[in-house]
Parts: structure tokens; C-alpha cells; sequence
């Protein structure tokens, strides 16, 4: 996937979860987990967006690190969603899936890049 491509779809993640934390029932779990939420599924997008513009490739290995961490923390804070029955396991299995997908690609981009920096040193 490109550059371009993934920034959107980080973005419509990050958009995802503004929706789902909008529609999160007023009680002070809810309101908790969903800051926690809201704060690690916006990182994504803007992590990546950092990543690109990378000044080395320690560079952007170190900050495609944190989109990886922001978007595993981000699958968390919604199974806590589900598992604490705040919401229902079908109102954010897309999003949890595209949490895992961003995850997995985010994890071979890095190891990809490390593996071109130990051939090339």
C-alpha cells in the first residue's frame, strides 16, 4: 500500500473512532475509556504522518514504533469497550479488524526497514 493510501486510511480510522466515542453512553467508564480511545486512535494517523516525513531510517522505524503501539492500544481500549459491556462486540468489530490490519502493516513496514538497514550497514 502507498504513502497516500494509508495516510487516508489512517485517517478514516482516526475518524471511526471520533464517531464511536461521540456515541459512547454518558457514564464515567465510558467517558474514560473512550478519552483513552480517542487519544491513542487519533495518534495513529498522526504518527504515521510523522513517519513520513522521517529524517532517517532510525527515523521512521522509531516512529512507525509508535503507530504501532497507539494502534494495539487502541484494540484495547475497545475489547475494554466490549468486555466492560459498554457497547456490543458487533458495533466495533470493523474497527477493531481495521485496528489489526493497520497494526499488521505497520509491523511489516518496520521490520522491513530494519531488514535494509542491516544490509546496508
Amino acid at each position: 500500500m502507498d504513502e497516500k493510501t494509508f495516510k487516508e486510511r489512517t485517517k478514516k480510522f482516526a475518524l471511526s473512532v471520533v464517531q464511536l466515542v461521540e456515541t459512547l453512553p454518558r457514564s464515567q467508564t465510558a467517558g474514560i475509556l473512550g478519552r483513552q480511545l480517542l487519544r491513542s486512535g487519533t495518534s495513529v494517523g498522526a504518527n504515521y504522518r510523522a513517519a513520513c516525513r522521517g529524517k532517517s531510517a532510525s527515523d521512521v522505524v522509531a516512529k512507525l514504533s509508535i503507530v504501532e503501539e497507539e494502534a494495539d492500544e487502541s484494540i484495547y481500549w475497545m475489547e475494554l469497550l466490549v468486555e466492560g459491556r459498554v457497547v456490543s462486540p458487533e458495533r466495533v468489530s470493523a474497527l477493531i479488524k481495521e485496528a489489526n490490519e493497520i497494526l499488521a502493516m505497520t509491523v511489516a513496514s518496520i521490520k522491513t526497514l530494519r531488514y535494509r538497514n542491516q544490509r546496508a550497514a
